[in-house]
């Protein structure tokens, strides 16, 4: 017999930048404090830490330098969502249309995009867009992946001027500030804007501003793009806010420049080590005498329980190949909440649905849900705007709801060799559209 649980934890994807605990970096002027501690010991470095503003200033350089050759390795899931907006008397701006497009990102060849879909229809055209519909006379896609970089051609002394601002936090992480202006004749494409630098290595870990050097037939927009810690004193590029025009701008009018707002997201950077590597055993039953099977009922499924162990392999083959391509959440503590509240909703509608529901996430911003046999979907998107329990368990209900009415999946994904099939052809194989029939 089911029973109700009470949910653990309440729903939120919150970023907590890693903590940083460090000295005052030298060669920056700042004030001693009555807590200020010489004695403490400072984190043991490779390298002798830099003791002078032009040596911390040449660290950062140095650090970023690499940072733009580290990236190369990477290929990361790139998701950006744009949102024209338009005047209106009586709310000013509204929204006017939007864009979006979800790829991976060949960092290696630069600033290089693979879409995942090439087609529209369906639940391939709601959830992920269509790749020729994000092109336009306003946006490149790969003009949005290029924010992950300060300066593609590198940040040196030669083309940049770098001077210090102040000490702020960024969370919990301590930072220097920087204001970073290109030099007279450094060329287009400079950045121009402010740093902000760890002060324990000295990795730039958001900067905000924009390229400069626009035209009338290329423009670059403001942007505001952050990195995050992901161990090992390794900082990634993460999420990238851009804005240009307004609607009261009346330069933005007379240029039929449509303004906006944009995020891109980036993820799936270490997709080899998703699951974590178990170790081969072989297990030895040792014993005097030999061991028999006791059991008095036979071990073969009936027919009712290998059709459904078999519709069970197609959702684990299925939701196996979305989470090594990093569209879906590995397993955490998130998939456990929501399987509470399915739970209860089981519970209080005295439901006893056999194979279990089961819960996962996926990545993407976009409001969706969906089921794979018994396993519902949510999209992390649609978890973040849910304000409360009683909404998310609405949204679990209409799905569970498909589930009790025997709405399977195609079963032949059941074989494995009909989900090997190159990554952009994932959506042509995988649509969860649920028609009016079923």
């Amino acid at each position: 017999m089911r029973s109700c649980k009470i949910l653990p934890a309440i729903l939120a994807f919150i970023a907590i930048p890693t903590a940083i605990t460090a000295q005052d970096a030298p060669g920056i002027p700042a004030k001693q404090t009555a807590d200020s501690n010489p004695q403490q010991p400072i984190a043991a470095t490779t390298a002798r830490q830099p003791r002078t503003g032009t040596e911390v200033v040449d660290k950062i350089i140095a650090q970023e330098q690499a940072e733009v050759q580290l990236l190369r390795q990477y290929s990361p899931l790139v998701e950006t969502y744009i949102q024209n907006v338009r005047a209106d008397k009586q709310f000013g701006a509204v929204p006017d249309g939007d864009k979006y497009f979800l790829g991976r990102a060949e960092l290696g060849k630069g600033v290089e995009l693979e879409p995942l879909n090439h087609d529209a229809g369906g639940m391939k055209h709601k959830v992920f867009g269509g790749w020729a519909g994000f092109f336009s006379t306003e946006f490149v896609p790969r003009g949005f992946l290029q924010m992950i970089y300060l300066d593609m051609n590198g940040l040196d002394r030669q083309h940049y001027k770098i001077e210090y601002v102040r000490r702020e936090f960024l969370g919990e992480v301590r930072c220097l500030v920087f204001d970073v202006d290109p030099l007279p004749k450094a060329g287009k494409g400079r950045f121009v804007g402010r740093i902000w630098v760890e002060d324990q290595d000295f990795h730039i870990v958001r900067f905000n501003g924009a390229y400069g050097g626009s035209s009338l037939t290329s423009h670059y927009f403001n942007f505001d793009s952050w990195r995050v810690n992901t161990g090992k004193n390794l900082w990634l590029p993460a999420f990238i806010y851009s804005e240009q025009g307004s609607v009261r701008d009346a330069k933005t009018r007379s240029l039929g420049f449509k303004a906006f707002r944009a995020q891109t997201r980036l993820w799936g950077y270490d997709l080899g080590n998703v699951r974590e590597e178990q170790e081969l055993n072989k297990v030895l039953v040792e014993a005097a005498i030999p061991v028999n099977d006791q059991s008095e009922a036979a071990n073969d499924y009936s027919p009712f329980q290998a059709e459904r162990s078999w519709d069970r392999q197609a959702e684990d083959n299925v939701a196996e190949r979305l989470e090594r391509q990093g569209l879906i959440a590995p397993r955490g503590e998130v998939d456990k909440v929501l399987e509470t509240v399915v739970n209860n909703l089981e519970v209080t509608n005295n439901l006893d649905i056999q194979p279990e529901i089961r819960c996962r996430v996926l990545m993407t911003s976009t409001l969706e849900s969906f089921t794979m046999g018994h396993t519902i979907v949510v999209s992390r998107g649609l978890i973040d705007v849910l304000p409360d329990e009683a909404s998310l368990a609405s949204i679990l209900a209409h799905e569970l709801g498909h589930v009790a009415l025997g709405h399977r999946m195609d079963s032949q994904f059941a074989f494995f060799n009909r989900v090997r099939f190159d990554e952009k052809e994932t959506f042509r194989h995988f649509d969860f559209a649920r028609s009016s029939r079923r």
